[in-house]
Formats: C-alpha cells, structure tokens, sequence
C-alpha cells in the first residue's frame, strides 16, 4: 500500500475542544499507570508483603476490565455527564479512603475498596472516542484525532509511576494516593464540562439485548485478535526487567518501556498525517502485520542498546493497528453500543497485557521463549483477522457524524463489500 497526504483542512490540535479533549482525557487517565505503583509502594510502607501487594494490584486490574464495558453500557443508556461523575467519585472516595487501612490487619476492607476503585474507574478513553464525531466532522480528522489519542497514551506510563515515585520520596506514599485521585478527578472535570461532553447524547434504542455489541460476531473476533496485541505488549514489559536483570543495568526498567511509547507517539503523529488507501479491514490487516513484524529483532538477543531502538520498532506500528481497529469497532457495534464496545476493545487489550505479563513471568528462565511471546502474541493478532476477514470487513473508513449516528454499511457490508 501506499499513502497519500491527507488533505489540508488545518492541524487537528487546531480545532476546537480537540486539544482539551486529549489533554483532559490523558490526564484523567493518568491513574491507570499510577495506580499500581501506587499500591505496591502504600502497602510496603504498611508493612505487606510483596505477594500481596500483587495481588492487590491483579484485583485492580481485573475490576478496572470488568467495570469499563459494564459503565460503557451505562454510558450508551444515559449519556456520559452524569454517569461518568458518578464513577469518578466514588473511585476517587475508595482512593483516598486506601491510606486510612492497613493491608496488614484490614486486608479485606483494603481489597474490597481496591476493587471498587478500579470497578468504578470512569471509561475515559472510551468516553473520548465516542466524542470524536460530533467535534469533527471530516472523517480523516477523525482518524487523526484516533491516531493522537493512541500515540500519546504511552506518555500515561511514562509520566505516571515516575511522579508517583516522586511524591511518595517527598510526602509518603499516603500522599501519592490522595495525588493520583486528585488528578483523576480534575482530568474528568476539564472533559466534562467540555461543550460537545454535555451535549453529547446517546442514540435511543429499545433494548441493546443482554450481550449488548457482543451480539455482533465481527466484534467479537477483532476483539479476541486485539487480545494477542495485549500479550505483545504484557510480555515486553517481563522481557524488559529480565534483560535489565541479565545487564546489571536499572535504567533499561524505564527506557525499554519508554522507547515503546516514544515510538507510539512518534507512529501516531506519522500515521495521522497520511491518507491510507484500500479497504479498513486491509489496512487493519497490514498494520497488524507490521506491528508483528516489529517484534522478529528481539529474537535476536539484542544487547541493551540495541534494544532500546529495537523497542521503538512496535511502537511506530500500533497507532495505525489500533486506530484500524477502533475504526472497525464503530463499524461493526450494534446501534447504540458504540461506548461499550469501544470499552470492550480496550478490556480485550488489559486482558491480554495481564496474560502476556504473566505468562512472560513463567519464561524468565528461557531467555529465548521470552523474547518470542511479543511476536507470537502479534502473530495471533494477524491470524485472527485473517481467519475472520469476512466477518470483520469493512469497505472504507468510515465514520459517524452527529450524535451518535450510524452509518448504513455496518448492516450490510457483509452481504455487499468484495475484498480489496
């Protein structure tokens, strides 16, 4: 394939709300990189274990996948102001009410508030992205902003567990937790009080059935294939800590994760500047297979400065497979679910980090199985979409205007598209 310039309708950063957005939203989800660290560090001052400050950190991390498809839901039926306030609270209040029990003696309560914290997490990302088409209308600047939104996430982890380490060095890790709420909190506030946040209204629909955008097989496959991207991701994280271990080098900790993010920003802002041609579940494809591609050089045992560049290669690739992808959600979901489902996407992806992390862990011992798990990961990701190609296929990037409209060819694209 090869791309085109987009045409010039003025930077995207540009328009209106289009900055606070983003900038609202990264910050808003700001808590997701720093939480665990968070936790780690709380529970050591009290005295814990290290097993259970894992363990605490697992059960804010399942909550956290299983309450963002369920507040998508939440959010489709009655819009984002209200509901999304709601959630950011009550996360907020378990947040701060964390330093005020002791993991030691209160380990219940402790992990009671910690799963109610990440069940109640606001869906942000999801949020955001069901915004896009009511704040541009053009749909290449639609996938602009998408590609933006993705790239940029890496800057999540890499400003949050460095300021989280900050502040508990200064103040206490008590501190860094009330620190972490406040953020999430004001990040929710700079969105929602946003013109198109308020105005933005779900479509009306009688009943999005028990299993909401889950009914639409398509969606399913993309999103079990998007898991294989989470295993990528998870089991670089594990490879990065055994190569620092291996090296007798700490810093490779925060470089090797940081070049990954880099990378994503940098492919983000590529990415969004071209018009890409054929079909989006081709472009899908072909960005998926590059992201996997990326991967082959660590089987080359690179040494520590090879793999920081090496660690850059995926990032440069997964702005385009997961804007691909959200864009093929929009497509597929059922009238009405689009924010659900957009959380979904982004569970399927949590869900398959927390695999790749743990089953990385278990290879720690075979240097070499290790640095294969991200490309195996990748490669089901290809295979999936391979094998679902017609299910998932999409004829063009297309995208929703207005509130939430849909677009006819998700119904029957099925029936009429032929493979580009």
């Amino acid at each position: 394939m090869t791309a085109e310039k987009a045409p010039t309708r003025g930077p995207v950063l540009g328009k209106p709300y289009v900055a606070r957005l983003l900038i609202g939203t990264m910050v808003a989800r700001l808590p997701t990189g720093m939480v665990p660290v968070v936790l780690l560090l709380l529970v050591a001052d009290q005295g814990g274990t290290s097993s259970t400050a894992a363990l605490m950190c697992a059960a804010y991390g399942l909550a956290s996948a299983v309450g963002q498809p369920a507040l998508g839901r939440v959010v489709d039926r009655y819009g984002q102001t209200t509901v999304t306030w709601v959630a950011t609270a009550v996360t907020s209040l378990a947040m701060v009410t964390l330093p005020r029990i002791d993991s030691t003696t209160q380990t219940t309560l402790f992990t009671i508030l910690v799963v109610l914290a990440g069940a109640s997490t606001p869906p942000a990302e999801a949020n955001l992205r069901a915004l896009w088409p009511s704040v541009l209308h053009d749909p290449q600047q639609q996938r602009a902003a998408l590609a933006l939104d993705t790239g940029s996430q890496g800057l999540i982890f890499i400003a949050g567990p460095p300021l989280v380490a900050s502040v508990t060095t200064f103040t206490g890790p008590g501190t860094a937790v009330i620190t972490t709420a406040v953020l999430g909190l004001a990040g929710a506030a700079v969105v929602l009080t946003s013109a198109p946040s308020r105005r933005w209204r779900p479509e009306r629909i009688t009943s999005s059935g028990l299993l909401g955008p889950l009914r639409s097989l398509g969606l399913i496959a993309l999103l079990v294939a998007l898991t294989g991207t989470g295993v990528a991701l998870g089991a670089h994280t594990v490879w990065a800590v055994a190569l620092a271990e291996r090296s007798e080098s700490a810093v490779l900790l925060g470089l090797l994760p940081a070049a990954l993010s880099v990378g994503s920003l940098a492919g983000g802002a590529l990415y969004s500047r071209r018009r890409w041609p054929g079909s989006l579940t081709a472009q899908l494809v072909v960005a998926a297979s590059a992201f996997a591609g990326c991967w082959l050089p660590l089987l080359m045992n690179p040494g520590p400065t090879a793999a920081v560049a090496v660690s850059a290669l995926p990032g440069l690739a997964l702005p385009a497979l997961v804007t691909s992808a959200f864009l093929t959600v929009d497509a597929l979901a059922p009238a009405g679910t689009v924010t659900e489902a957009y959380a979904w996407l982004i569970a399927a992806i949590g869900v398959g980090q927390a695999a790749g992390t743990a089953l990385a862990g278990q290879l720690t011992a075979h240097p070499q199985f290790g640095a294969g798990l991200p490309a195996a990961g990748a490669a089901l990701t290809v295979a999936v979409l391979a094998a679902a190609w017609s299910w998932i296929y999409v004829p063009g990037a297309r995208a929703r205007r207005g509130r939430h409209r849909r677009v006819p060819a998700h119904r029957s694209h099925r029936a009429s598209a032929r493979p580009a």
